[in-house]
């Protein structure tokens, strides 16, 4: 098994001239220039005395410096940390701790956090700037340290919506596994170029994207910051043939795009869409707009983002999130651990080559989640006859009212369908009566004027009694995590008091 930056020797070797990376302000890095950057700084991490299988926590945004310093780390057979952008010193801390960092790399941008860490730690700090210069002085590159495929190459801590955050461990052999499957399933070769605004501290964005378009020697555009207008000018500067993003991406998109069509877009062939259901109103209007298929996918940071996909060429179905990947296998089963048969509810579980090596140093967790080589994914759905999975929602956000089983993800599907409803959130809030009522935060398009007792009128024409949402709260954006994916633990009871 080869370590993951093994890829860069081959294609700096092969196809020196071609563009590994654009960063948003049009400067191109070769894959020749990025391998030398990658080599320089691995051997300045060996020189400084970190050595194969310790942790060095990376905290950057999406430019290709995060590339320099993630493969760097490997090609030198540490184990890269990386952490939101956004995390407060305290935070950095605790990650720093948990994993026993050897030493800080922190974009210079990003102040005080990583610096703060690493004097809290007593480890050196290495500010990364633009291009590097100061990082990438090691005089032996050599080649990247040989690892197993069992060897772990990246920590990625949960947000930590229960308990502290765990860090789950992917290896080289999971990133591997991650990046053959999406391109089996993709059908990306070395000719494609991809666009992408997700951050490359997420899996999604560093496994599922980075490292799959690394692996296959394309090129991959960068947009650090998503905004609709960022996206269309770089849609429109480096002609991509996919892009990779989350639904509220796509809905953005699509409102800041009026008056172009798809022959606006030629050579998009598909955009690559997770992190969270996709209304199919949305599947549909894209398509219809960009003139490309959005292909949906579900995976976990414990299955290195990946596990199912729609797959180039074969049909879709609204309202899943595709098959298995190939390698890997999806069951549903009922809370005794027993397969339901297809069209049942249960919980999903994952196995094949993408699931996790365990949580860092966390034996209990890692047993609590996985079971005879599958994952206990926490999210409940439903597979059909044809192997296709439908998400109805997290095992712990199922509302149960009144004795009936109310998932969100199937009312948000509906509530996405009206015209004037940008963004929606389907909750649990906690009912006297009922047990639990069910509730709704909902951003409306700009000149909109929806009240809760239109919205909750509209909904009765299309959902069960049980399943419309009667309390209804009218906000102007939804809060979203760093990939663009609603934050449902955001959304607090409190927002709701006196909206029935």
């Amino acid at each position: 098994m080869n370590n993951t930056a093994e890829a860069l020797w081959r294609h700096a070797q092969a196809t020196p001239g071609s563009v590994a990376l654009r960063d948003d302000a049009g400067v191109s890095w070769t894959y020749r220039t990025l391998h030398d950057r990658v080599a320089a700084l691995a051997a300045s991490l060996r020189e400084a005395g970190v050595r194969p299988g310790d942790r060095v926590l990376l905290v950057a945004p999406a430019v290709p410096e995060f590339a320099v310093a993630y493969y760097g780390i490997h090609a030198a057979g540490a184990i890269a940390v990386t952490a939101n952008t956004m995390s407060t010193s305290h935070e950095l801390h605790y990650i720093g701790q948990d994993a026993g960092v050897a030493l800080v790399l922190g974009w210079n941008r990003i102040a005080p956090g990583p610096a703060e860490t690493a004097t809290r730690l007593d480890v050196p700090y290495w500010p990364i700037a633009t291009g590097m210069p100061d990082l990438i002085a090691g005089s032996d590159p050599g080649r990247p340290h040989p690892t197993g495929a069992d060897d772990t190459a990246v920590i990625l801590y949960t947000s930590g919506t229960t308990g502290r955050p765990k860090g789950a461990q992917l290896t080289h052999g999971n990133l591997d596994s991650c990046a053959a499957m999406i391109r089996q399933a993709h059908e990306v070769t070395a000719a494609d170029r991809c666009l992408s605004a997700l951050p490359l501290f997420h899996v999604y964005g560093q496994a599922c994207v980075m490292n799959t378009v690394i692996q296959a020697g394309a090129g991959l555009s960068l947009l650090p910051r998503f905004t609709p207008e960022g996206m269309l000018a770089l849609l429109h500067r480096d002609e991509p043939t996919f892009m990779a993003g989350v639904p509220t991406m796509w809905n953005a998109l699509l409102h800041a795009a009026a008056g172009q069509r798809p022959a606006d877009f030629t050579g998009l062939r598909h955009a690559a869409s997770g992190g969270a259901s996709l209304p199919g109103e949305v599947m549909y209007a894209f398509q219809e707009h960009f003139g490309c298929a959005v292909l949906e996918g579900y995976g976990l940071t414990e299955t290195t983002g990946a596990g199912t996909a729609h797959i180039t060429g074969r049909p879709r179905r609204p309202g899943t999130v595709g098959a298995a990947l190939p390698g890997c296998e999806i069951t549903v089963r009922d809370d005794n651990d027993a397969e339901l048969p297809n069209g049942e509810v249960g919980e999903i579980h994952i196995s094949g080559p993408v699931v996790m090596k365990g949580y860092w140093n966390r034996p209990d967790a890692t047993a609590e989640v996985l079971r005879d080589g599958r994952l206990r994914t926490g999210d409940l759905g439903a597979k059909d006859a044809d192997g296709d999975l439908r998400i109805v929602g997290r095992k712990k956000e199922l509302v149960i009212r009144g004795g009936y089983n109310v998932y969100p993800t199937e009312v948000e599907e509906v509530l996405y369908r009206h015209p004037d409803i940008v963004e929606a959130a389907v909750v649990g809030v906690p009912d006297d009566h009922y047990g639990e009522e069910v509730a709704a935060a909902i951003a409306v398009r700009d000149g909109a004027e929806l009240t809760g007792d239109e919205l909750r009128r509209w909904a009765k024409q299309r959902l069960s009694a049980y399943k419309v949402p009667h309390l209804i709260a009218i906000v102007d954006e939804l809060p979203k995590g760093p990939t663009g994916k609603i934050l449902k633990r955001a959304i607090t009871p409190g927002l709701f008091e006196g909206r029935r």
